[in-house]
């Protein structure tokens, strides 16, 4: 942790100490605005994926507006938010080890919490360690499908249901439906990519629910969709939980998705502010903030309302700025980056410096920063 903050509450935007990670609250909320009136009428909710963000705060506004709960990705992740106050969580993950099942099982006494299997020794090791419980504590599963992510997840629907039997034969489990995310259909450049690859993972969602019903088993939850592909999967009739997490933020690479007038106009909200620290040719700029400020994993950062920038290259603590103007940057000039990937860029700092117009507003701790057991 850096021994002095970025910012103060009540600084000027111009008295920013860079790098620092930067929300700006207007384009946030319209953004929390837009997917609740997306979700508003329909039987669809929100379980909005707090990996993205990592930060408590973020997570209460999503609930305040309707969501139904987060998604977490870790046990030490879904601990930091129940802490903070979230009762409802869905680790979207499968959890082995029996040091991380037994934390589960503490967290599953003061929250509700839900949890995926694709094997059946993941649900016997689950099953055993909630029967072992002194008082009694439900775990809520969900079977994780492989509906073309090629990462985790049952390929096949004997498969699921066999797993389905299990579970139900298996209190204090609480088998409760399927994950079906899509991954990789998140960022299919054109919107007929998008609508083909979700309409697949649909028909593989709906065969699947079909089979294990006719078992006498409900499937109450069909739990997918991210920021790329909400729009899909809210209209598929198949889906009942979304669990997009970036469009609070709006990545670069989100932004570089075509739309078409069905998608939902989410806004760049989070930024790295950085600045100018040396100009050793007139083509090149250098700014304070590299790898170890704007994850680069999706391409390295746009730079924000400067198209005749180009971000051409990053070190440790340094990013290259390519420009065709010696006039176009001066020292100690500041620029706004988009990142490529707003997920791993969060974790990368401990507060939001959050601004409304000129002022800085608040400071959100990303307090989930690091949690990754």
């Amino acid at each position: 942790m850096s021994p002095w903050s970025a910012a103060q509450v009540g600084d000027a935007r111009s008295e920013i100490e860079t790098p620092a990670l930067i929300l700006d609250l207007d384009a946030f909320e319209r953004n929390l605005q837009r997917m609740a009136q997306a979700l508003a009428g329909s039987k669809v909710r929100l379980r909005a994926h707090a990996k993205s963000h990592k930060c408590p705060e973020i997570a209460l506004r999503q609930i305040a507006l309707g969501a139904v709960g987060v998604c977490c990705q870790k046990v030490s992740e879904a601990s930091i938010f129940v802490d903070a106050g979230v009762t409802d969580i869905l680790i979207t993950n499968e959890i082995v080890g029996a040091g991380k099942i037994a934390r589960l099982m503490t967290l599953a006494r003061r929250a509700r919490i839900g949890v995926l299997v694709d094997h059946p020794l993941q649900v016997q090791a689950l099953a055993a360690a909630a029967q072992s419980q002194t008082e009694a504590t439900t775990l809520d599963v969900y079977i994780e499908i492989d509906v073309g992510g090629r990462r985790c997840g049952v390929a096949s629907t004997d498969e699921a249901v066999r797993l389905a039997e299990q579970i139900a034969a298996s209190p204090p489990l609480r088998f409760v439906g399927l994950q079906c995310y899509y991954g990789p259909a998140q960022h299919m450049r054109t919107p007929e990519e998008r609508a083909a690859a979700i309409s697949s993972a649909a028909d593989k969602a709906r065969e699947v629910k079909a089979a294990i019903e006719v078992r006498g088993i409900a499937v109450e939850i069909i739990t997918g969709a991210g920021t790329g592909t909400l729009i899909h999967e809210r209209d598929s009739g198949v889906f009942n939980e979304m669990q997009a997490g970036s469009y609070v933020f709006l990545d670069r690479d989100y932004g570089d998705n075509q739309r078409d007038e069905n998608d939902i106009p989410f806004e760049h909200a989070m930024f790295v502010l950085t600045t100018v620290m040396s100009r050793p040719s007139a083509e090149r700029a250098v700014v304070d903030a590299g790898l170890k400020a704007s994850s680069v994993d999706s391409g390295m950062p746009g730079v924000w309302q400067r198209k005749d920038l180009r971000f051409l290259k990053a070190a440790d603590e340094h990013g290259v700025i390519e420009t065709p103007n010696a006039a176009a940057l001066a020292l100690g000039d500041k620029l706004m980056l988009v990142p490529g990937h707003c997920d791993p860029t969060a974790n990368l700092y401990d507060t939001l410096v959050c601004v409304r117009g000129d002022k800085v507003e608040a400071l959100w701790p990303i307090a989930a920063r690091g949690a990754l057991l």
